[in-house]
């Protein structure tokens, strides 16, 4: 096999290769020559099929094998005997004269194709030391934790019957009933005894307010229409008579916060169960202050380095990028215009993104590689565990397709990577604490002048490269 660099310029690099007739004609016989002992054929006994018949059955897909083995082979010698570090897998491409392949595939004649690589970067790590970033505290006030310590006294408030009183706005009310359009009875328009809780908002518009009033075992004409944007299209903007006959009617009680309500979550005083909401929002606003802090030192990070970008990776992550642009934009039923922008506009912006994703990618992967970060199975299956946990009754099959999957386990392993690099560049880095309100921040980023988070694709660059 003989392999010549033909181009080298930038981050590319194109080799010929060229297989001889006679060692593609030698491969051919080794590789049938290990097929006879094992196939089976009427008229032979095992082992003693002719070679040359053997060609005749099988030769080529025995030759695409060569010829797929040739390729692989070619690529690692291109990888190893240059030391290159690839961006992408290479391209492989083949004489566009069929008659040129057909010969080479009967080892007539040499297999010649051109083997194209994109190489990642060299450069060096920046001196991080005179970087500092930002940490945004916010603390959390009382008022914080009683907003949610009252939600969850009201969804937990006892309701009592009101016997034949009749219904008011915050009662719960009973019905069965019969939906009809057009005087015909439609999918999913009848129900018996459903819970009503009148000014929740939870059925379509003007059912629930047409039951104010009613009593227990009283029936009622409700007609109503629903929404243009209903999830069920053939019911979308049409309105609907019902037939409600009313069971019961029941009143809210007294809202209490106290130490009953804090047992009923499993609480043994109230004040523990006001810790906990208070813990649960700091851990909030920590989550929040941390992907900031991230994002300004990726943003440190980006200001750091300049150099030139494997075009192939770029393409990769500006398509993912875009492909999720223009799916946002169908499902909001908007358009470019909607967004003070124009396609044009949107794709410079947007593949600068990607710029920006790719290079802060690599400079995580070389921090990575340069720490020996690594990151455990142990980690790993831990993260998975808590993937798997967001799919109940599904748990199994799910776990089951990672763990069959290395592309979809190494998608559970790359932010985890990502997470241990940034936090082994925090270290190098200054950072200061900057107390501020839980308005700012939670303040949109974008408002800020600050830009795009590096996002998955630093994820993928540094697991792929590390």
């Amino acid at each position: 096999m003989q392999v010549t660099e033909t181009l080298s310029q930038g981050l590319k690099r194109e080799f010929q290769v060229i297989l001889p007739a006679a060692e593609l004609e030698e491969r051919l016989t080794s590789e049938l020559s290990t097929l006879k002992d094992r196939v089976r054929l009427n008229g032979f006994r095992p082992g003693k099929v002719p070679v040359a018949h053997l060609r005749k059955v099988y030769g080529k897909s025995v030759m695409a094998d060569v010829v797929q083995n040739a390729v692989n082979e070619a690529n690692r010698k291109i990888v190893d005997d240059n030391g290159l570090k690839l961006a992408l897998e290479p391209k492989v491409e083949f004489p566009e004269s069929k008659d040129e392949v057909e010969k080479a595939l009967e080892a007539k004649a040499d297999l010649a194709f051109k083997v194209a690589v994109e190489v990642l970067p060299s450069f060096e790590l920046a001196d991080l030391s005179d970087v500092s970033v930002k940490r945004q505290v916010a603390e959390v006030s009382d008022e914080e934790v009683a907003a949610p310590l009252q939600r969850m006294a009201t969804q937990n408030t006892p309701f009592a019957s009101k016997g034949d009183a009749p219904a008011a706005e915050g009662d719960r009310v009973f019905v069965d009933f019969v939906g009809r359009i057009d005087g015909q009875e439609f999918e999913g328009g009848k129900g018996e005894n459903i819970q009503v809780e009148i000014g929740s908002g939870s059925f379509i518009p003007g059912f629930e307010e047409q039951l104010v009033g009613a009593k227990a075992g009283e029936q009622r004409s409700v007609t109503a229409s629903f929404p243009h944007n209903y999830g069920a299209a053939h019911l979308a903007g049409k309105e609907a008579a019902f037939e409600v006959t009313v069971k019961e009617v029941h009143a809210p009680g007294e809202v209490k916060i106290d130490d009953a309500l804090a047992k009923g979550f499993g609480m043994e005083s109230l004040d523990k169960l006001k810790e906990a909401v208070r813990g649960a929002i700091k851990r909030d606003y920590d989550a929040q202050a941390r992907r900031k802090l991230k994002k300004e030192l990726l943003d440190a990070l980006d200001a750091r380095y300049g150099f030139d970008l494997p075009q192939s990776l770029v393409e990769q992550e500006f398509a993912a990028v875009w492909s999720q642009v223009e799916a946002d934009l169908k499902n909001n039923d908007k358009s470019f215009a909607d967004e003070g922008t124009t396609e044009e506009e949107a794709r410079a912006d947007y593949r600068r993104i990607a710029e920006r994703r790719v290079r802060l990618g690599l400079v995580l992967a070389q921090v990575g590689e340069k720490a020996d970060i690594k990151v455990s199975d142990d980690e790993v299956n831990q993260a998975l565990v808590e993937r798997v946990r967001q799919y109940p009754g599904q748990e199994r099959q799910v776990w089951d397709f990672y763990r069959k999957n290395p592309q979809a386990l190494a998608e559970i392993r790359a932010p985890l990577f990502e997470e241990k690099v940034v936090d082994h560049v925090l270290s190098q880095v200054k950072v200061v604490d900057e107390p501020v309100s839980k308005e700012r921040l939670f303040s949109d980023d974008e408002a800020e002048g600050g830009k795009p988070e590096a996002g998955s694709a630093a994820e993928k660059e540094s697991t792929r490269t590390a």
